[in-house]
């Protein structure tokens, strides 16, 4: 009798077999523009599906709370050397914990670790670039009070600072002005929808002025920080954490580098990590960050890197060209943060459009915004399109593409009226939506995808 375990996904479950193979079909017949979203190797999925993800190794690399983990250790600890190596960080004044299981956890444990409850914090707010993480919080109408949306805002008090109403860019003067009074334990610096690099030393100073720690959560440009294309956190901060997927092209996990110094962050952090937050690491995950992280030192990912950001500049200059308003008015990094206030559609109704014509992208809120859900703005990336090969004149061609999606959906709005749902209905019929969406998954359909072989899908249906 052949032993259990042994029949190929197929075989065992077809159902989850196919949804996975229709998931294949969608990433390579639309075009992929989440900032946050990319396309990882075969090398890194090899690790997420190996028998790695069969072991329980609490705790640390030769401190570990079961047995058998003499394997475990070695990658774990070679993950570690690896990403301060590719960072260039010294072994003496920095270390890594690469347990986290992905962004949010990581910065968690970072405020557990170093901050008590009801302790102040400083991060970007939301409608200027920042991240749920950082302590955004709204206020609620119906009940007459401040609402909180993350943890962070839950267990510790937050003011965020915002940026300059009429640049876009982080305001300085104000965020010193803001701290001097508020005396944050912690500045958070980083975001997930800024689009220009950022001043590391400025963020310092005013951490010094105040007696603050300094955190930088790098998720979103790791990438361009490990390959020297934007201005690296290290030199100025106390803590510095990241995804290992976005523009790293990893897994989904996260890491936390931390000063080694009299402060004793290492044995803080690691606590908070476990067991303060979480069981056992997925060592599955720390290997394929591993790999990745061999990956990223290669000049072929400099190049890459290179090559996302000059897409994000052709796809920039040619929006803005055809009239519409980039916040900050471009783009240094990966994203763009596209203000679509004056056009007088929302980011959620470009976002169904989009979803209808194969294009991926996310509503985003903008300054001024009052709503996450209808938020004025859409945030759009280039790593997973560059990740399968596109080039500036491919993004010329995506740019026009988001340009008949916007006027279509101010023609669409115009006789469906404003509700969402009367919108996307009217939209699904539109013989115009049905053309963009044919235009698109032809440029998408004639690029190979990186992690699985295009020749070898099961499922390559193309509505027509």
């Amino acid at each position: 009798m052949p032993l259990a375990g042994n029949a190929t996904l197929e075989e065992q479950d077809p159902e989850i077999f196919h949804l996975i193979e229709a998931e294949k079909n969608r990433q390579w017949k639309c075009l992929e523009l989440i900032a946050s979203e990319n396309f990882t190797s075969r090398a890194v999925m090899d690790c997420l599906g190996s028998c790695l993800t069969n072991k329980y190794a609490e705790g640390l690399p030769n401190a570990r709370y079961y047995g058998g983990n003499e394997v475990i250790d070695k990658i774990e600890i070679l993950c570690q050397q690896r990403a301060l190596t590719a960072y260039g960080l010294d072994a003496d004044k920095w270390g890594v914990n690469v347990q986290p299981y992905s962004g949010s956890p990581a910065n968690f444990a970072v405020y557990t670790a170093l901050l008590r409850p009801h302790d102040r914090i400083m991060g970007l707010d939301l409608p200027s670039g920042g991240h749920l993480t950082h302590g955004f919080y709204t206020y609620s109408k119906a009940e007459k009070t401040r609402k909180a949306v993350s943890a962070t805002s839950v267990y510790f008090e937050s003011l965020p600072y915002r940026v300059n109403a009429e640049t876009g860019l982080i305001d300085f003067d104000k965020l010193a002005e803001q701290a001097a009074l508020f005396k944050p334990a912690m500045i958070v610096c980083g975001g997930s929808a800024y689009p220009r690099d950022w001043d590391y030393a400025a963020f310092r100073k005013i951490a010094d002025d105040n007696g603050s720690l300094l955190m930088c959560d790098m998720a979103h440009y790791s990438g361009l920080v490990v390959t020297k294309e934007h201005n690296s956190p290290f030199e100025y901060c106390d803590i510095v954490t990241t995804t290992t997927h976005k523009s790293l092209r990893g897994p989904r996990a996260g890491m936390i580098f931390f000063c080694r110094d009299e402060r004793n962050f290492e044995t803080k952090i690691n606590n908070a990590v476990f067991p303060a937050l979480q069981g056992g690491p997925h060592e599955h995950q720390i290997a394929g960050i591993a790999a990745q992280l061999k990956e990223v030192q290669s000049p072929e990912f400099k190049a890459y890197v290179q090559q996302l950001k000059a897409n994000a500049k052709i796809l920039a200059k040619t929006l803005t060209d055809l009239g519409y308003s980039m916040c900050t008015g471009g783009t240094e990094n990966h994203l763009i943060l596209w203000d679509l206030r004056p056009q007088g559609v929302t980011g959620s109704k470009i976002e169904k459009l989009c979803d209808l014509v194969c294009i991926t992208l996310n509503k985003n809120a903008v300054l001024g915004d009052r709503s996450a859900l209808t938020p004025g703005g859409v945030r759009v990336g280039t790593p997973a399109l560059t990740s399968r090969g596109f080039k500036e004149a491919d993004f010329v061609q995506v740019a026009n593409f988001l340009d008949r999606a916007v006027k279509l959906c101010i023609e669409i709005q115009a006789t469906s009226g404003k509700k969402l749902v009367d919108f996307v209905k009217a939209a699904e019929a539109h013989e115009d939506v049905k053309q963009l969406r044919r235009d698109v998954n032809a440029l998408a359909t004639s690029f190979e995808m990186p992690g699985f072989k295009v020749s070898e899908m099961r499922n390559k249906t193309i509505e027509e």
